[in-house]
């Protein structure tokens, strides 16, 4: 929607002028405001693909990344670490937030939305534990396809996975998506 709002603004200034309905001030504001929004997810993307192909030293949530991944949220060597995975990525962005190995805190109902953007987070419900268990980055969406990031993962798309990978996953499987850039992020 902001991207439609830019292009009548831009639209309409070229026609109109810096004098014609949007001014050049709210064209320069609502350009600012789009790139900068567009900026950080690109940083974010940008930061979960350079860890794609990390794997685990043993197969024990461990190695050198995982257990950084681990300390960020203040957890050990051995605990999942999608959360602390995703947390990690964010903090390298520049954010405070999120910063959690839980996987459930990464969707509260102030940051959850129904349209995925990429840099996004997204949650994977398990009914044998009746809670979000898995979380990764969204990275793009084609049709009912979401791209992802995500750590302690495999090929299959395990929870007990390996590495950081980048998957295909349904949007049915999907139960939650939140924005972490939603209300300034910083």
């Amino acid at each position: 929607m902001e991207a439609i709002k830019f292009l009548l603004c831009l639209l309409c200034a070229t026609v109109f002028g810096s004098s014609g309905l949007c001014g050049s001030d709210f064209l320069n504001t609502r350009r600012s405001a789009w790139y900068s929004s567009q900026s950080k997810r690109e940083a974010i993307l940008k930061i979960a693909e350079s860890q794609l192909g990390i794997r685990e030293a043993t197969g024990n949530n461990d190695g050198v990344d995982v257990e950084s991944y681990l300390r960020y949220t203040g957890n050990n060597k051995g605990d999942p670490w999608c959360a602390s995975f995703v947390s990690w990525v964010y903090g390298k962005a520049g954010y405070e937030t999120p910063r959690t190995a839980w996987s459930p805190g990464l969707f509260p109902v102030s940051k959850r939305v129904s349209v995925p953007q990429p840099a996004d987070v997204f949650g994977i419900y398990f009914v044998s534990l009746k809670r979000i268990a898995h979380c990764g980055i969204v990275k793009a969406q084609r049709g009912s396809w979401i791209i992802t990031i995500e750590g302690n993962t495999n090929a299959a798309g395990s929870r007990e996975g390996d590495g950081v990978y980048s998957k295909y996953r349904h949007i049915r499987t999907i139960k939650y998506f939140a924005d972490w850039l939603k209300g300034g992020g910083l």
